[in-house]
């Protein structure tokens, strides 16, 4: 977004530095790919900045160059068992937590139900006291199989209510929910962006999700792990264009509630990332098909026209720029010998499992 989005405040305070520094901002699943580059862009804005985790599919790699800069306090709490009084005065919440690999959320899925809805509920309750702004990030799957293409805000959605994926779609389904009767019936300012397929550096080696996945494989010179006929599509986002979606939702001049879609309308075959992952990393990786995961999206592209008109967005990355990027950061971190890396590799590679086309 160039410098106009470095420049963008979203704690939701307006006035001098000193006066968005006087109330910290909230980021729940602050250790996550997507919240440990939101936490640092808030830093770099002037804010205090409260991370909230538990860890459960979080390391805390991804945030080790932020602990012990100033501003920034590390909180393990789980936001399903919060209370209205665990913080104090707060301007802004962010909430990012809950699972959001397939791989993940399937081996969890109590857990992940239970973070969408009584930690959103936990975290209005806390918006409400304060009156502090909040943004939930909710996900393209609220949409489900869809029956539409591109998805638009207007599109209720086609969810199976009861397949392996429901505890991630009817949770975040449920989370949305909760926000407009927060700020039906008692005033608080919800935000709510529905997130498409993000990828960039910093992401887990062992994620689960499809880039990464492939990044992995294809500098390990394994086959990649492409599931059904790899016809199916998706839009990439990258990372730094995403959170600066978020941020002007968050800004003091933006007062849309949502639901919006954020993510990048450039919609690729999974079959074609993985040949163009194959020539940017120069491996000699082949791709190997597999049964495609129950209830996996045959398409999947957003409709941006909202964010376009209400808040001027659009994400700017080039999807190779942005893949080569994410490429030379793992190169980095798999010489670096990661922990996480380590502890989960036997997830990825040759035993991927079903579920690594998600988000």
């Amino acid at each position: 977004m160039g410098t106009a989005a470095k420049n963008l405040d979203g704690g939701g305070r307006k006035g001098s530095r000193g006066a968005r520094l006087s109330l910290p901002v909230v980021v729940c699943g602050g250790a996550g790919f997507l919240g440990a580059h939101l936490c640092a862009r808030l830093l770099d804005a002037g804010h205090r900045v409260i991370c909230v985790d538990n860890f459960c599919t979080s390391d805390e790699e991804a945030i080790e160059h932020l602990v012990g800069r100033p501003g920034f306090e590390l909180q393990r709490r789980d936001i399903a068992s919060l209370g209205e009084e665990d913080f104090g005065p707060v301007s802004a919440i962010y909430n990012m937590a809950c699972a959001a690999s397939p791989v993940h959320y399937q081996r969890r899925p109590l857990e992940t139900l239970l973070t969408s809805v009584r930690g959103m509920d936990n975290l209005l309750r806390i918006a409400r006291r304060y009156q502090a702004r909040i943004f939930q990030a909710s996900t393209s799957e609220v949409y489900g199989h869809p029956t539409i293409h591109p998805q638009r805000e207007s599109y209720w959605g086609h969810v199976n209510p009861v397949g392996p994926r429901s505890c991630y779609d009817e949770g975040k389904r449920c989370a949305e929910t909760l926000c407009f009767i927060y700020e039906q019936q008692y005033g608080v300012p919800v935000r709510i962006a529905r997130i498409f397929n993000t990828y960039g550096p910093g992401m887990r080696l062992a994620d689960g999700r499809v880039v990464i996945n492939f990044i992995v494989q294809a500098l390990a010179d394994e086959p990649l792990s492409v599931y059904g006929d790899g016809r199916q599509t998706r839009s990439f986002c990258y990372v730094d264009d995403l959170i600066d979606g978020i941020l002007r939702m968050m800004q003091p001049g933006s007062e849309i509630t949502g639901p919006i879609n954020l993510g990048n309308p450039q919609e690729i075959e999974i079959a074609e990332l993985a040949r163009r992952i194959i020539r940017l990393t120069g491996t000699r990786s082949k791709v190997q098909t597999g049964a495609l995961p129950v209830d996996d999206p045959p398409r999947r592209r957003p409709d941006i026209s909202l964010a376009v008109e209400a808040l001027g967005w659009q994400p700017r990355t080039d999807l190779d720029v942005g893949l080569e990027r994410t490429i030379a950061d793992v190169q980095v971190r798999l010489e670096k010998g990661e922990a996480g890396l380590v502890r989960e590799l036997p997830t990825v590679g040759k035993r991927a499992v079903a579920g690594a086309n998600a988000l």
